[in-house]
């Protein structure tokens, strides 16, 4: 086999031509070159690292060591190179001690040409050992280390075990290192090159822009009915995932959806791990499973028709938001990203950093954090600008989010917010503590309830000042308060407290403009085309076409069962359309088609035939 990048590209891998930055990369690395290479999930991260191994060992350089933090995704990387005729392996705690024995006397023999294993079993004694003797042989080719935000304390994802990988720059300093992830901000990035000494390493940053992926962000009102009903009008059968904050709420929201005749799994870190292992499978080897998770759930899924993301909370910050809506879409198809948040989700998160152990600067930063994502679901402008715009990236209005397609209106908060800090002022002042939302919404509306009346609260001069507000724009102006810091929410009741801030927003200094309604256009929205991504693939193809698409669906799953792999990994769809589409008669016919390299195409070129012409009978 040829070294040359693009001959192992379309040989092994099947594909004619590199996308985007892939084939500077691959060639950078080939010459043993560091990176440090930022792309989008579906980018093609693996084919960067992947490809440079492949053609280092073929000139000589040895095996190419891959660090990745999670066992299924090992399976599946190593599942998928085997299909393409890569000789690839792992070490983890699924093997037995005999098993992972024979894995490392393959490895002495150069017999495997990239070689899988976490961080955590990377930096044991006997890991280097064998690392140690690779370098005496020359037989260390590179070191590939994937979802390295997870290095980095900024990262939404920090793992400390990645922090020890120090030690391959350290102790294998001629080993060129190619760093992979597809989220970083500056922060982050920096953190990474101080890290990890990636000081000599190149950079390459490809867009951030998912523009397949639509964004919609709705007020929360019942959040489980409002995602019951966005499944139902918009992905009726489609595989989906559903992020929750707590386990409980995983447990409650899967139960519903079931109830619903929804095919919905949990996934966290509470369930069994056999019960859970059992669950990602079924997630990844079969259609329309909806799995609602925690943010345990997710790194390193490949399953390339997720076809929407739902959040129930709001997460972190914007790297998180923008790692676990990319999970949906990874091949290229319409997909949704779709989140429901509210003013209690802003309170907690609050909360989780003013009462974490964790220092000022580092809560500091994770504040600013929240704020960009407050930003963005606040946003009435075009919510990608503004995502990409936190990663660095310029871009301009998309015509595929919730505002571009029903643009908001908008009304000036601004006279509002200084009741409401008024009413928190005055209150303070009569009486000496401070008390929640509920109650100085109630005082600002001119609501007469028990505690008003307990407290003698209806005597204050912002008593009812602010009864034209309804408690869902209060509630918008709250939002925004807290998240420019004009207020402070403070212990176990969640009580208001004015801050520096406030006197800026008080003096009317800070204009406060906000959406009319965040819900009301999510909700008006028109149904779309049931299953109008899906049937993107195939609505090209015509009816005999589309009789063999089916039945090659239909072998592929079959295939994908004999091999334990989810389908995917077999043929994505976009193969098979293609194959449908040609009605291939020799195995000379199906040379060139995307997705079917030379390993494949000797696996799988007679049953191919076979069932095209089968399915013409």
């Amino acid at each position: 086999m040829s070294s040359s990048p693009l001959a192992i590209l379309h040989e092994t891998f099947g594909y004619e031509q590199f996308r985007g930055p892939q084939q500077a990369i691959v060639e950078h690395v080939v010459a043993g070159g560091d990176a440090l290479v930022l792309m989008p999930t579906g980018g093609g991260k693996s084919l960067c690292y992947q490809i440079p191994a492949i053609a280092r060992q073929l000139d000589g350089h040895g095996i190419t060591i891959v660090i990745s933090p999670l066992i299924a995704l090992m399976h599946d990387q190593v599942g998928a190179l085997h299909e393409a005729g890569v000789k690839a392996a792992f070490l983890n705690s699924t093997l037995s001690f005999d098993e992972a024995l024979d894995v490392e006397r393959r490895l002495m023999r150069g017999d495997i040409t990239m070689l899988y294993a976490a961080p955590e079993r990377i930096t044991t004694p006997r890991f280097l050992d064998l690392l140690d003797d690779l370098l005496a042989r020359r037989q260390l080719s590179l070191f590939a280390i994937d979802e390295v935000h997870c290095v980095s304390q900024w990262g939404h994802d920090f793992r400390p075990e990645y922090r020890a990988l120090t030690v391959l720059h350290q102790r294998y300093a001629s080993v060129p290192r190619i760093a992979l992830t597809a989220t970083a901000d500056a922060l982050t990035r920096a953190d990474i090159v101080e890290r990890l000494q990636l000081e000599e390493a190149q950079h390459f940053v490809s867009s951030f822009d998912r523009p397949n992926i639509r964004y919609t962000i709705v007020e929360k009102k019942d959040a489980t009915t409002q995602l019951l009903r966005f499944i139902e009008r918009e992905h009726d059968e489609d595989a989906g995932v559903v992020y929750c904050q707590s386990r409980k709420r995983v447990e409650e929201v899967a139960q519903m959806l079931c109830e619903h005749g929804i095919n919905a799994l949990p996934y966290h870190a509470g369930l069994d791990a056999k019960l859970r292992q059992t669950h990602q499978d079924r997630f990844l080897r079969e259609e329309g499973i909806v799995m609602v998770a925690t943010i345990a759930f997710g790194m390193g899924i490949d399953k390339p028709d997720v076809r929407f993301v739902a959040h129930l909370d709001m997460p972190k910050n914007i790297e998180g938001y923008y790692q676990e809506t990319g999970r949906a879409g990874r091949d290229g198809l319409a997909a949704d990203a779709w989140m429901v948040y509210g003013l209690q989700d802003v309170v907690n998160q609050r909360r989780m950093i003013d009462e974490s152990p964790a220092g000022e600067e580092f809560k500091q930063v994770m504040r600013g954090k929240l704020d960009a994502l407050l930003g963005l679901a606040e946003a009435t402008d075009c919510r990608r600008v503004r995502l990409l715009k936190y990663f660095g990236e310029t871009s301009h209005a998309c015509g595929n989010c919730d505002n571009c397609l029903e643009p908001p209106q908008v009304w000036d908060g601004t006279e509002a917010a200084r009741k409401l800090l008024s009413t928190i002022y005055r209150i303070q002042q009569m009486s000496g503590i401070s008390f929640g939302t509920g109650h100085i919404m109630d005082i600002l509306r001119g609501k007469t309830t028990d505690k008003v009346n307990q407290f003698n609260h209806s005597t204050l001069s912002t008593f009812g000042l602010g009864a034209e507000y309804s408690e869902q724009q209060l509630r918008g102006v709250l939002r925004q308060l807290i998240a420019i810091g004009g207020v402070a929410v403070e212990g176990e009741y969640s009580t208001l407290c004015l801050t520096e801030g406030s006197r800026a927003v008080l003096k009317g200094e800070v204009p406060l403009m906000l959406r009319a309604s965040l819900s009301g256009p999510a909700e008006r929205k028109p149904k779309r085309e049931k299953a109008a991504a899906k049937s993107a693939v195939v609505a090209a193809l015509d009816d005999s076409a589309q009789t063999r698409f089916a039945a090659l669906k239909t072998w592929r799953a079959e295939v994908a069962r004999e091999h334990n792999l989810p389908a995917y990994v077999i043929f994505h769809d976009a193969t098979l359309a293609a194959i449908a589409a040609l009605a291939p008669q020799t195995l000379g016919n199906l040379e060139g088609v995307s997705g079917i390299g030379a390993k494949k195409l000797e696996a799988y070129g007679e049953a191919v035939l076979r069932v095209c012409v089968g399915a013409a009978d």
